[in-house]
């Protein structure tokens, strides 16, 4: 059971990456990983760059 909930969490993971690089492009692709690798590294700086570039992204008209 264990393994068939590892692969549907990383499907979903790969998913949203693959929404979030299809939406916002390379920067959005960046913005994602640093703030999977401040959340996973418990760096609350590299994961705030991350979610940072994540919010002006979302909050951007046109």
């Amino acid at each position: 059971m264990p393994l068939i909930a590892t692969l549907v969490i990383a499907a979903l993971i790969i998913g949203f990456e693959q929404f979030v690089q299809l939406k916002f492009g390379a920067m959005g692709l960046i913005a994602f990983v640093l703030l999977s690798i401040g959340i996973k590294a418990k760096n609350t700086y590299i994961g705030g760059i991350g979610a940072f570039i994540l919010v002006v992204l979302l909050t951007q008209t046109g």
